[in-house]
């Protein structure tokens, strides 16, 4: 198959996939924590398989309320992480206005924040700090922004001060997308700079199908919030030094 066919029939599952996830969404209202979460993760992996990527977990996310710090590669990152073990996430409030894909991340319990405004950002700091008291777990991507997924850039330490706030560890989850028949790192999925969802998407159509590793790390605890968010930062950079487990 060459790969404008394959970048079509691409296109038709995930726009399928799309419109269940929005039918699906109705219901939300109706489904227990528990069944919303079911929803997302087997809606999640569907969207996965439609983009040519297949799961691969490594690790064990942590039980109980949680701050799950994660490295930034792809617009995949959120349904990778959503398909190992659904949680709440913090994103950008643009995504909001993502067509179709934005009421989607809004239905299952997105925090939204307007990074460009300091109370609003103490808002979320609040909300995420409760959410952590609730019991329930929140991801983040204290990164700020998108890697080629080579090396991590420096984290946002204010992300962390709500883990503090509600006393409840931090896990450091390692993203890593890499072609699946051999390994080696693939940059198709790499949504950075100037690249667009169509980009992404033509890329790993050309290539070979592509596997997304969520590599879950050791939970950490600390007491101040550059002094953990230096701690996540190397715990990231170290598990990316390591080859990627076999298939």
């Amino acid at each position: 198959m060459t790969p404008r066919l394959r970048l079509a029939g691409m296109l038709l599952r995930l726009g399928i996939e799309l419109a269940r996830g929005l039918w699906r969404l109705r219901a939300f209202p109706r489904l227990s924590a528990q069944q919303r979460r079911g929803a997302i993760r087997a809606w999640s992996r569907r969207m996965l398989r439609a983009a040519r990527t297949r799961l691969q977990v490594v690790g064990q996310p942590h039980e109980g309320a949680c701050l799950l710090a994660v490295n930034h590669v792809s617009w995949l990152d959120i349904m990778a992480l959503n398909a190992a073990h659904p949680t709440r996430f913090v994103s950008k409030a643009e995504v909001r206005q993502w067509p179709v894909l934005g009421k989607l991340v809004a239905g299952a319990g997105t925090l939204f924040i307007e990074r460009e405004r300091a109370r609003d950002a103490m808002r979320v700091m609040h909300d995420m700090a409760q959410c952590l008291r609730n019991g329930e777990q929140v991801s983040v991507f204290p990164e700020g922004t998108t890697s080629d997924g080579t090396h991590v850039l420096a984290l946002h330490a204010n992300l962390f001060q709500a883990a503090l706030s509600a006393d409840t560890p931090v896990q450091p989850v390692l993203l890593r997308y890499v072609d699946d028949a051999t390994g080696a790192p693939s940059r198709a999925p790499a949504y950075v700079g100037d690249d667009t969802v169509m980009d992404t998407l033509r890329l790993i159509a050309a290539g070979g199908p592509v596997r997304v590793v969520v590599h879950y790390l050791p939970a950490l605890r600390g007491h101040d919030r550059r002094q953990l968010a230096a701690a996540v930062h190397e715990a990231l950079s170290q598990a990316l030094q390591q080859p990627v487990q076999a298939r």
